[in-house]
């Protein structure tokens, strides 16, 4: 069977950045996905459309296919208020270099880092760790299904039924965007999704509205994420 609309894709791949292998998922620990349901980024799903199981696949996206080039407008500063909880400001928090989910108006989750903080302020880079780099991905199609009538209505992990119900966030510990979530950590750290143990690589949403929220999953080796960035 083919890759195509509606198929689930279990497959491994590889993620070198700059000569450096940045994000995995290896056999034992695949990623799955239901294609072309805006799950991964679009030129990494058109890149591997009609393929079949056993097949391997090497290709480059360019940063404009990717994750985009780097927005000055995604750093923002927050007031130090922001990182009050429970009215106890969290000066453990404001340390340059850590990586923290922001909530933006519509309850999603954006990972964002550090780079400075202020008397009265803390400056944070929302850009994705991958804006700006050409991806070079390998891999190799496992398995590849019709998807089940309750998996397009639910996702293939449920993922809708708890976007619906409030549950289905952002970044945990890998990636932005849509299938954003909270979940277990994988070795890379550029794969964003549903977690439930799942490597998932997707694309990020913005930061209008951001305040601070609590983060959930564990993080990635290659700690590209805050769960497709």
């Amino acid at each position: 069977m083919k890759i195509g609309q509606n198929k689930v894709v279990e497959l491994a791949y590889e993620l070198e950045v700059d000569g450096h292998t940045v994000d995995r998922c290896p056999e034992e620990r695949p990623l799955d996905y239901i294609h072309g349901t805006r799950t991964l980024l679009e030129k990494f799903e058109k890149n591997i459309e009609g393929l079949e199981p056993g097949d391997g696949f090497r290709f480059t996206l360019t940063p404009e296919e990717g994750y985009g080039e780097i927005d000055p407008d995604r750093v923002i500063d927050l007031p130090k208020a922001a990182f009050e909880v429970n009215g106890e400001l969290r000066e453990d928090l404001m340390v340059v270099g850590n990586r923290i989910p922001l909530i933006n108006k519509a309850g999603g989750v954006v990972p964002g880092i550090i780079l400075e903080v202020s008397d009265d302020s803390v400056k944070i880079d929302l850009n994705s760790p991958m804006a700006g780099k050409t991806l070079n991905f390998s891999g190799k199609i496992l398995t590849v299904r019709d998807a089940t009538e309750k998996e397009l209505a639910e996702g293939l992990h449920g993922e809708y039924v708890r976007s619906n119900c409030g549950c289905h966030g952002g970044c945990g510990g890998h990636g932005e965007g849509h299938g954003e979530g909270h979940g277990e950590g994988h070795e890379g750290g550029c794969c964003g999704g549903h977690g439930e143990g799942h490597c998932h690589h997707g694309k990020g949403e913005g930061h209008e509205g951001c305040c601070h929220g609590e983060g959930h999953g564990e993080g990635h080796e290659g700690g590209c994420c805050g769960h497709k960035e």
